[in-house]
């Protein structure tokens, strides 16, 4: 009798193992979050001409932000909603704080016509061969997917740039401006406003790089 009481035992322990170990299967696992950065450059569509004078060196800090923008999480903005409410995907998030996935982005771009340097590098650069030496001062006020409609949505980048010579006697400012640029995204998901926002930055850079052309310092 003991032994039938002991067999009984082992056999109601096994089952209730294998029922809880099957339980187990349904109950909701906390998922990592999806990591995006910008990916890699575009190819060139043709080699840049020689420039009739030499490029001015850009030193470019690292961009101001505050708030939200100050972080990892891929935000967003329901424009046919309440565009003032501005939202976070719960499992996506930038590799880097986003400031620093734009101003690596800037630097790959701009560096492609110009030496682009950090502020650590200009200190310790030798300007002889370079001439003069911008300084440029970006700060993020926008970055997000901005949804027009629940399957329509757009990469939306805000900079707030300000651009300064450096002279013998210190710094001189050159100008300053707001820049505004957009990407349409491909998909009404995380990833598609990424890949908008990267086409969003390298529209920036462009168009800082067609400023710094017309930009000269006053003498």
């Amino acid at each position: 009798m003991t032994r039938q009481r002991f067999l009984v035992a082992a056999l109601l322990a096994s089952s209730l193992a294998l029922v809880l170990g099957g339980c187990s299967s349904f109950v909701d696992r906390p998922q990592r979050p999806v990591l995006f950065d910008l990916g890699p450059l575009p190819p060139l569509t043709a080699a840049p001409a020689a420039p009739a004078e030499p490029r001015i060196a850009v030193v470019l800090p690292d961009i101001e932000a505050s708030g939200a923008l100050d972080g990892t999480p891929v935000l967003y903005r329901l424009a046919y909603s309440d565009d003032h409410q501005l939202r976070a995907y719960a499992q996506s998030r930038w590799s880097a704080p986003a400031p620093q996935l734009v101003r690596q982005r800037l630097r790959q771009q701009l560096g492609r016509e110009r030496p682009v340097l950090s502020l650590d590098e200009s200190a310790a650069l030798d300007r002889a061969g370079l001439g003069a030496l911008y300084l440029l001062r970006l700060e993020l006020e926008e970055f997000s997917q901005v949804f027009d409609t629940p399957e329509r949505s757009r990469g939306v980048l805000r900079l707030r740039a300000t651009l300064l010579a450096t002279t013998s006697s210190g710094e001189q400012r050159v100008g300053q401006r707001s820049i505004a640029v957009e990407g349409v995204a491909p998909t009404p998901a995380a990833s598609g406003g990424v890949r908008a926002l990267t086409r969003a930055i390298d529209a920036a850079a462009a168009d800082i790089d067609g400023w710094l052309r017309q930009s000269r310092p006053a003498r």
